[in-house]
Formats: C-alpha cells, structure tokens, sequence
C-alpha cells in the first residue's frame, strides 16, 4: 500500500492523527511523537515548482515595459533551485509555493499541476502528509483569468465592510475550488508615507480603518476556508523615506498606537490564522528575528495560535541584506528563535541543518515542535490528515469554476461604483445634466484613458506575471475608459489622443492633445499610474516616489489642456494620492478612482454621466503640494499648520474621509448620553443625517475623538467610527455610535495601553475636516490599563426616521 492510499484496510485500525473524529490537538500530538526530527523539519519549509521570476528568457524587458527587476535575487533563485522536486519532499514538505499563480494556466491545468505535485509529495514521503497549497489574492485570486478586483485602497475608500467581505468571500470561494488553502492577503499596513510604492495595497492612513475593512476581508476569505494572511507585521509602511525594504526609525509607542492595531482587530474579529513578517528593521530589529513583536506580542499577549510565515525569501535575506546573520542557515536559526514557523517560498533557511543541530545539541527540538505543531494543527483542520484524502477530492470543482463568472463582474462592478471618490464636480459634472444631454463633442484624454491594465495593482495577474508572456493580453475583459465613455455616452462624439506615457518625460503628443481639446465642447482627462514591480511601474512593490507629482509629464499635460479655454474633467487613476494643488483650480470637475479593477472603466463613466451616484471617501489625503505633506491626518498638534513656525503649511488639499455627491446631505440634532462615564463606562453618540438633495446617494457619516490633555502627546482627531448610510431624498436616519472607554486607550509613557481620566471632544460629520457637529465627555475615576481584552470597535446602529420633508 503506498502513502497515497490511505483508506485502511477492512478491519484495520486508523492511525490516530488520521481520525477526524479524534481532537486535533490529540491527533497532532500523535503524529508528531511518530515523526522523526527530519520530518518535522521538512514541514517548516515549502518549493515554488516553475518559478520563472530569474529565468532570462522569460523575465521581462524593462524596455518593453515589463514588470520586475529580480537581479538582486538571482542568488537566492539559484540556491532555491538545487534539488529535483522528487528529492526536496522526500521527508515531506510544508507549502507548494503559486502553482495556479506563477504562469499563465487554466483552472484544470493549475488543477492538474496541484494533483501531480500533491502525489509526489505523498508518494515520496514515509508517512504521507499533504502540503499545504498557498497562493496572492491582494486584488482577486492572482491566476489567469481570476476576476480582478478593484486594489486594497479602494476597498477602503467604499467605507462597506460588509461589501469587502462579500468580495472575499467569493475570492475565498474560487481558491478552494481549485485546491489552494492559504491566501497571502490582506494587507494591513498603515500608510504613514503616501510616496511608498505599496499605498494602493493598504486601505489607508487610519487604524480603525484599515481594521475594519482588513476584518472584514479576513472573515469572508476564511468563511470560504481559506486561510487568512496578515500582511507585513510590522512596521513595512514606515520605512525611512518611503523607501522599500527601508529601516523604520519607529518607537514602540508609534508602532503600538498606530500599526498594530489592525493584525491585533482582524486576529481578535477576523479568525485570521497566519502572519506574515515584514521584511524591515524596527529600531534596527529585523522583524523575523524579532521575539517581541513575533512571540511576546503576538503570542503572549494577543493569543494568536496560528502561523508565522515569512515573507519572501526574509530568512536569506537577513544573510543578505541586514547583515545579522552569518548565512541562511544561521538567519533560520534566528527566526525560528524568534517565533517564526514556515519558511515561503523556498526552503532556504529552514533546511535540514536545523536537524542536525538538534542532534548536536545545539537547537532545542521544542523549538522545531512548536512550529511544527501550528502547521500541523491547521493540516488537520482542513482534512489533509484525514484518512480519505486525495488529491483529486481537493480539486473535484475546478473542471467547472469558472473564475470570472458574471457573479464575480457584478461584485467587481459595485465595488468600483462604491470605491469612486467624487472630489468636486465642478461646472462639468455629471455630464448628463437635468436634460439627459450630454455635449456633443468630447475629447479623451491622458495615458491611462485607453490602457484597463492602470485599473489594476500589481499583484493583479495581468500586471504581476502577463508581462512575461507577451501576447495573452489581460485574461479577462477589462474596458478602458474611452471603452466605456463610448458605451455609456452613445449620441456623443468622441475622440482620443493619448498625450503623453505614464511615466516618461515625452511631449511629442502634447500638440495632438490640445488640439482635440480645443475642437470638442468638453475634455477629459485620464491620468495617473501603471502598476509594475521593483521601478518597472509607477506603483507598487519597488515603485516608490521621489514626491507627489503626477509621474512623467501628466500635470503639464492636464494644464496645457486646461489653457485651450475648453472645460476639462480630470480623473485621476492611481495606487497612491498625488498632489493636485496645480490641477483642481483649473479643472472643471474632478475624480479619483484608486486602481478600480476590471470594472473600472464602467465605473468611471458612469459617474462621469451621472448614471452612478458617487459615494467613496478617501481613505487618504490628497496633498496639495507634491513635497509639503507627505505625512497622514493622524497628526499631534505639532504636525499641523504651525502658524508660521515653519513656512510649510502640511494642510491637505482634501482631507481624509472627504467625498461628495450629485446629491446633498446636512447633518444635526448631535446627541451624547452622558456628559460623564467611569474609565471603564460607555457612552452613545448620534447624529441626524438627511437628505437634502433631489437623488438618493450615499453618505459616510465619520465619528471622531480628541484626547484633550494627555501624558504623551495624542493626534488633533482621530476616526472612531462610521457607517455608510443610503437615503433616498428628503429621507433621514440617526446614526448611533456605541462608544466604549476602551475607545479612547492609548500607550502610555510606561509602553502600557491605558484608558485616562479626562476630557475627550467629540466630532460627528463627513470627513477629518468636516465636522458640524461636537460636544465633550469626561472620563472619570481612576487610569486604567486596558489590554487585549478592551474593545477594539465601535458598534453603530443605523436607525431610519420616520417621515421626509
């Protein structure tokens, strides 16, 4: 009988880690005690099988645009390269690293691919253990032809988490079809720097927000059973200089209050089951080697009991880059140390010398246990211990998945109208006034009004691997915005130049702009980023920036268009926010859309027509100068306009939170329980919102607090709760925010969370700058230390008033 065989004989008895009926802590610990110290290590590692990120003749060109400069990791693709497969799992092996997601594959083929590797593993190993099968879903299952969602940032900038985990859900729901069983997705990340390459796969500047919709995307991935990974813990935002892989010269209160917040919320109400670490130093501490951020807090004090998986290649790159390892081999010892438990995407670091250490006596094999017990425990909990598993169960639906169903494109579709972020409509906009007539001629306009692959980040699949397969195009149907201006505006005439490239300084196309500028009776303007890898693009991972213009020649584009006298519409489409001091005053309407998917462009028009009522809100500010405010709104009173102490004024040109609408909305009748509540109380706020407008449309009603007098110094405002809310006109609702002490906590000068006696403002109202309506609460009685088990969200109830005007 071999491995693979795992139905036991009539009569026979199973073996106890085998038992689904059996506790799996019981059968872990059974399968463990049968385990050799070189099988247990071979668990902790994982084999990306066709990896062709190094190969010369399939890595791109940056000449042709092509995405990903790997030369500084040629040296680790060689090392991970050595074995034949047969031989890397001969003991076993703990992750297949992308078999869907490294090259363009269909379901079956992927499918197939995963049933072959998954044979191997279990035919060559002595006891048979499947490995776990792990793949990206930052913006959508990353494989070809996988519906591709709208970026990370316009999930934020819905302010729906229950949109988010429908989304999740289904991209959960795809994976497992196909027999992947861990996504390594969300980001949890806080912007701190918007010129950071990777601002478009966070959800923004704020904690709380980024909690929230981080949560809620790790509740539908794992409804689906799929497992959730938290990315980059922590601090990757904050690197020095927006720099990738740069060091954070952060404090540990810093890092409490402002980055940590979202892994500890989507832990505590997520159920997400896997960590990754961060590839930076904290205060010179590279973060997998790093007990108290990966054992102390995470562990101890936070009760995490899933895994800790390292980035990329982070175990050599200790060896390599931080110089705080001798050798991989040593970096793996150090991590391991620390609290991490699986190596991806190669077994590097976390090779067979740890067993040999352990037979010297020089590494506890407790330590090799504890890794390997977390991944075994989940091993179990998705039936890959189970007596009846094959490899062809795991994926019995991907002969009819169809990974951009029409299910998908509807959900993909209201994510983008959601995410659209009206920042002012000028005299322009809606295009389709009162009398449904839309101008007769319109010039299109800019280097991302004709290419749907600006639409994507840069782990969606056409921008992440389609660039090294030159002729496939997207994998899925993606128009453009000049695609859908055309479909959505039918009677209007509409021409196209394309001005100018998204990132080079070329102003050949300049004259043929403005002139179909000047001859049409309105123009808009398409402008913004390419996603692409390590300086290929103009956004995300490597894609960092210098400051906040435009990239390339775009702004002079916009402006020379706006000097031939006709009204111009600029839409910016982007990963990051851009300065637009230079360009709001000559626009004559305004849009932002953050990387909206392959529905973008549909998106786009429609609000752009007023077919789609606009309602995002920035999960960012948008800068007003490209240099003067690279930081975020969560500021202490020093990091505000400092009243000509410093002749940079760091005010936004629009705050965060802020978006409008074809409608409007007035916000009164301001309510708070309690004038005063213990430091253990809690307090309600509401607040009326109405519909002021002639069209139904959504608003985004935005609780803030202000610590008035504290130990340590606490920012102007801070976003303590939200809700979307729908109204038709004339209609109202209250909002009611259920606000606990626990809201107000903080690190104090000790580095412990305490919940001070005091005063707190609050503010209700549509975005950090935008705030009718306040009051104040005293928090009474002693200082209290508030730990894990404090509150970490504010519940809200939405509750319609009756009647309209």
């Amino acid at each position: 009988m071999t491995a693979l065989d795992r139905s036991p004989a009539a009569g026979s008895t199973l073996r106890p880690w085998q038992d689904p009926t059996l506790p799996v802590e019981e059968r872990v610990d059974a399968l463990l005690a049968e385990m050799t110290v070189e099988e247990k290590v071979a668990q902790l590692g994982s084999r990306w099988e066709g990896n062709t990120m190094g190969d010369p003749e399939v890595a791109p060109d940056p000449e042709e645009g092509g995405t990903g400069n790997v030369a500084p990791l040629q040296d680790v693709f060689a090392a991970a390269n050595t074995s034949s497969f047969r031989d890397a799992v001969r003991l076993g092996i703990g992750h297949l690293t992308r078999v869907h997601g490294s090259k363009p594959v269909s379901p079956a083929e992927g499918a197939a691919e995963v049933v072959r590797l998954q044979r191997e593993v279990v035919e060559q190993s002595r006891l048979g253990i499947p490995a776990l099968v792990h793949e990206e879903c930052l913006t959508g299952f990353t494989a070809y032809g996988a519906t591709v969602y709208p970026a990370a940032i316009a999930w934020a900038a819905t302010f729906d988490p229950d949109l988010v985990a429908r989304m999740a859900t289904a991209i959960g729901r795809d994976m497992r079809s196909v027999g992947v069983h861990q996504g390594l997705a969300p980001v949890l990340d806080v912007v701190r720097d918007y010129r950071w390459g990777r601002v478009e796969e966070t959800m923004g500047e704020d904690p709380y927000l980024v909690s929230m919709i981080g949560s809620a995307y790790v509740r539908g991935l794992e409804s689906a059973g799929i497992i959730a990974t938290l990315k980059h813990f922590a601090g990757y935002s904050a690197s020095r200089a927006a720099r990738n892989h740069g060091p954070v010269p952060m404090g540990r209160r810093e890092l409490m209050d402002m980055i940590m917040p979202p892994f500890e919320t989507a832990i505590e109400l997520g159920g997400a089951r896997s960590v990754m670490n961060s590839y930076s130093d904290i205060d010179g501490v590279p973060a997998a080697t790093d007990p108290w951020l990966l054992t102390e807090v995470l562990r101890d004090d936070w009760g995490f009991t899933g895994t800790v998986v390292s980035d990329y290649w982070s175990i050599p790159f200790l060896a390599t880059m931080h110089l705080t390892a001798a050798d991989a081999a040593e970096a793996g010892v150090q991590a391991l140390t620390a609290g991490l438990d699986i190596e991806l995407p190669d077994t590097l670091g976390f090779g067979q010398h740890l067993a040999e250490r352990v037979r010297r006596g020089e590494l506890p094999e407790e330590l090799i246990d504890r890794a390997a017990r977390r991944l075994l425990i989940q091993k179990a909990q998705l039936g890959l211990l189970d007596a009846g598993w094959t490899p062809e169960d795991s994926v019995s639906d991907a002969g009819t998945v169809e990974l951009d169903s029409q299910a998908n494109r509807e959900l993909a579709r209201e994510l983008a109208e959601r995410s659209v972020i009206l920042l002012d409509a000028g005299t322009a906009l809606p295009l389709l006034g009162e009398d449904r007539t839309a101008p007769r001629r319109i010039a299109v306009v800019g280097p991302c009004a004709d290419d749907p692959r600006t639409f994507m980040g840069c782990y969606a699949f056409p921008n992440h691997v389609l660039p090294r397969h030159p002729g496939l195009g997207l994998g899925v149907e993606a128009p453009s915005v000049l695609d859908a201006l055309r479909a959505e505006l039918p009677d209007a005439e509409i021409v196209y130049e394309r001005g100018c490239d998204v990132r080079t300084p070329d102003r050949e196309g300049f004259a043929a702009a403005a002139a179909a500028a000047r001859d049409a009776d309105l123009c808009v303007a398409v402008v913004g980023d390419l996603a692409g890898m390590f300086g290929q693009g103009t956004s995300g991972e490597g894609c960092d920036a210098d400051d906040l213009r435009l990239p390339g020649v775009q702004e002079d584009l916009v402006l020379e268009l706006a000097g031939t006298g006709t009204p111009v519409v600029v839409v910016v489409v982007s990963g990051r926010p851009y300065s637009l001091g230079e360009v709001h005053p000559r626009a004559a309407g305004l849009v932002q859309a953050f990387m909206p998917g392959q529905e973008g462009g549909a998106a786009i028009a429609g609000v752009l027509s007023g077919r789609v009522q606009p309602g995002g809100k920035l999960p960012v500010q948008i800068p007003r100068t490209p240099g003067g405010q690279p930081h975020t709104y969560l500021q202490p009173p020093l990091g505000a306009d400092s009243d000509g102490i410093s002749n940079v004024d760091p005010t936004p040109l629009f705050p965060f939170g802020y978006g409008t609408s074809y409608t409007s909305f007035e916000l009164g009748e301001f309510r708070i329980s309690d004038t005063e509540v213990p430091t253990d109380g809690e307090f309600t706020v509401s607040v009326r919102v109405r519909n002021t407008g002639s069209r139904a449309g959504d608003e985004v009603v935005q609780l803030y607090l202000h610590d008035v007098l504290a130990q340590v110094t606490r920012p102007v405002r801070q976003l303590t709760g939200f809700a979307r809310v729908r109204l038709e006109p004339g209609e109202a609702a209250d909002v009611v925010f259920h606000v606990h002490a626990d809201r107000t906590a903080f690190t104090g000068r000790d580095l412990k969370r305490i919940v001070e006696p005091g005063d707190i403002e609050v503010f209700a109202g549509t975005s950090a700058r935008d705030l009718p309506c306040s009051g104040t609460v005293r928090l009474t009685g002693p200082l209290r230390e508030a730990g894990h088990d404090r509150r970490l969200h504010t519940p809200v109830d939405v509750r319609p008033v009756g009647g309209r005007d």
